[in-house]
């Protein structure tokens, strides 16, 4: 039973707002950089930085570069990356075989990061929209996205980035059985340590048109994803999604977008108690930097304001471009 609040003036419930020092002391949630995952673009060639026109202070890095931002990570306390890749037009096809090739881009990646800041954690994402050329997240038969066909290539594309040295999976694809299927092909590859942080709740949003960007998809991409991601009117469906999950071998589920569904992100803390993840998508991050740019808002009160959203829907942490710069706003 909730307890009866004695009438005013006695309870003056603006008495604990009234010092920084009270207002700290009751703070019902805290943010620090160990709650972020900071997701990176990576590009062929070397020594080389390419803004992101569309996502204002994110760059895509070549592979030679990643050793600075593991390290800027480790100085600023966050735990772990997440690698994108930008993957060259001429290696995307129908068969989308360069996803499991073992010396890929993304695989690369991994390696220098690993070799730079062995204790940096690396996320990677699987799904064959980076090396499809019609820009999917898994083979298109007569226009249909098939199911079956694409799992049995997310499985090679996992190993693939497990044998890289990847710590976390992020099977971002929506697939049905793509998380059995992956930690069965792990464990008989004495890959059990590999966690997977599935995408489990991930939405048919129209938020993730500057990332398309950033991975140079936006040209390819025909049609939609709505036959595999999931629609924004549910909430139920996000549950049955996650149960399932976690029944076939995820250590981890995430939403996607993040500000737009949290209510989903409190649902899945609440009925499951799993390590909850969110997913800050390009889309949100573009429009609080762009409102910014044109003295509309303050930046870094709107960005924090945002990231404590989270942790306060019941996430463990967030996968957010903002990450390096809410860093150091907490660091300092």
């Amino acid at each position: 039973m909730k307890p009866t609040l004695a009438p005013f003036p006695a309870t003056r419930l603006r008495r604990l707002r009234s010092s920084k020092g009270l207002r700290n002391m009751v703070c019902e949630n805290t943010i620090t950089p160990h709650d972020f995952i900071w997701p990176i673009f990576v590009m062929d060639g070397t020594n080389t930085t390419e803004p992101v026109n569309s996502m204002p202070g994110v760059m895509r890095r070549t592979v030679d570069l990643l050793a600075d931002a593991a390290r800027e990570a480790r100085d600023l306390g966050i735990p772990a990356i997440c690698i994108f890749p930008y993957t060259d037009s001429s290696l995307k096809t129908e068969d989308c075989a360069e996803a499991w090739n073992p010396d890929n881009l993304s695989n690369r990646a991994v390696r220098a990061i690993k070799d730079a800041v062995p204790e940096m954690i690396v996320m990677t994402d699987i799904a064959l929209d980076p090396y499809n050329i019609n820009g999917h997240d898994g083979y298109v038969r007569d226009g249909v996205i098939v199911n079956d066909e694409t799992v049995e290539a997310l499985v090679k594309m996992a190993l693939a980035q497990a044998n890289a040295g990847a710590d976390i999976l992020g099977p971002s694809d929506m697939m049905d059985n793509r998380i059995g299927a992956m930690r069965t092909a792990l464990e008989a590859e004495g890959q059990q340590n590999v966690a997977i942080l599935s995408y489990t709740a991930k939405y048919a949003s129209a938020f993730y048109g500057p990332f398309r960007d950033a991975v140079g998809a936006s040209g390819v991409f025909k049609g939609d994803k709505k036959t595999y991601q999931m629609d924004p009117a549910n909430s139920d469906e996000a549950m049955r999604l996650v149960e399932r999950d976690l029944t076939e071998g995820a250590d981890m589920v995430m939403v996607k977008p993040g500000m737009p569904y949290l209510d989903i992100c409190r649902r899945v803390k609440t009925e499951f108690g799993v390590p909850t993840f969110a997913y800050q998508v390009s889309g949100e991050y573009a429009m609080v930097q762009a409102a910014a740019q044109h003295g509309w808002i303050d930046r870094d009160a709107v960005m924090m304001e945002s990231l404590m959203a989270f942790k306060r829907a019941g996430c463990d942490g967030i996968l957010t471009y903002f990450a390096p710069a809410a860093a150091r706003l907490l660091n300092s």
